[in-house]
């Protein structure tokens, strides 16, 4: 499994995943680039997800949604903050509606990506912030730390296509 740890800190109010891949820092980045490549991953594999819009520059809007294995489709979208190709990411993530517009209802989470070399190896952690310890309860509630590792969790077969 490419992912090595999960820490859920509720002092910190942060949810930290780290995996590794047999690949280097350029090709991981792309997983993250490239939407096609990222549709095959995020999102566990009884949601996958669809990008209908994906740009990695600041400023930019994603927007996806997930269908799970009963036709239900979960909307969301991305807002970039920082990129540094191809090591460093950050991005605000919250929920769509149906139209792909924003939902009030959770608060968009801070995520941070970062891509290190690591013995001939990438190691890519994803550092999710929280506003509220409710906040980050309620999205663990909601299966965000199961999901994400079996999502990373397909990142592998991604890299050897």
């Amino acid at each position: 499994m490419t992912v090595i740890s999960v820490e859920k800190d509720t002092d910190a109010l942060t949810l930290t995943f780290v995996a590794e891949f047999d690949a280097d820092v350029d090709r991981v980045w792309q997983v993250w680039e490239d939407p096609r490549q990222l549709e095959r991953w995020w999102g566990p594999p009884t949601w996958p997800a669809t990008f209908t819009q994906h740009s990695l520059s600041v400023g930019s809007r994603s927007s996806y949604y997930m269908t799970g294995p009963d036709g239900t489709q979960a909307g969301g979208w991305w807002l970039v903050t920082a990129v540094e190709a191809p090591t460093r990411l950050e991005f605000q993530d919250g929920f769509a509606d149906e139209n792909g517009d924003p939902v009030d209802s959770i608060e968009p989470t801070e995520t941070t990506v970062t891509l290190d070399s690591v013995g001939g190896k990438t190691r890519m952690t994803t550092l999710s912030r929280f506003v509220s310890l409710e906040q980050l309860e309620k999205l663990v509630e909601m299966g965000m730390e199961e999901g994400m590792t079996l999502a990373m969790g397909q990142i592998d077969d991604v890299l050897r296509a």
